[in-house]
């Protein structure tokens, strides 16, 4: 083969290659570009999410209320063991909603997605009320956080949800101290 025919073939090989990896790097650009920002309607998403599970609580439907949850969740209720998976979840909502005068809910006062757009987080305040041991509706004010993971059909379920008090504890009655004798 002569030598300008080798060159030439060279030359031919070089400018495909540039050619195909400017495609490339061309093509990769226009994807990221055109990768849709969804991070506000998934803030949206979440917002309306939390609010429906508010809502199912204040209505006292412990079924649709456990359904936000996803299987493998953790819930740390106050002043009690966590909670890991539906089935002790759904004993604890059982409890509170089935309480005697039950009442209340939650609202959002922060929410954020991360960039990704799988996972994000709520935090806000919630009040609710039930009676207490002589019948009179005692009211209890806290906050509250969930994480929350985006699933596979676009849903968002809670993995995690903490929330406590923000009353004063309460501290054991003191036995009276009985007073010393004079001898």
């Amino acid at each position: 083969m002569p030598r300008t025919s080798r060159v030439e073939s060279a030359r031919k090989q070089v400018l495909l290659f540039l050619l195909l990896s400017a495609f490339s790097i061309s093509t990769a650009c226009q994807l990221l570009k055109t990768a849709p920002d969804t991070h506000a309607a998934d803030e949206t998403a979440l917002r309306n999410t939390d609010s429906d599970w508010s809502k199912a609580a204040g209505a006292k439907d412990v079924e649709k209320t456990v359904s936000y949850y996803s299987d493998d969740a953790i819930v740390m209720p106050p002043n009690s063991p966590a909670l890991k998976g539906k089935e002790p979840i759904r004993e604890l909502w059982k409890g509170m909603i089935g309480a005697p005068g039950f009442a209340g809910g939650w609202k959002a006062s922060r929410v954020d997605v991360a960039k990704s757009g799988d996972l994000g987080y709520v935090s806000g305040s919630y009040e609710f009320t039930e009676n207490d041991a002589r019948g009179k509706p005692a009211t209890d004010k806290g906050k509250y956080v969930e994480v929350w993971k985006k699933q596979e059909d676009g849903n968002w379920k809670c993995v995690a949800d903490i929330f406590n008090s923000d009353l004063p504890a309460t501290t054991p009655a003191k036995k009276p101290t009985q007073p010393k004798r004079l001898r």
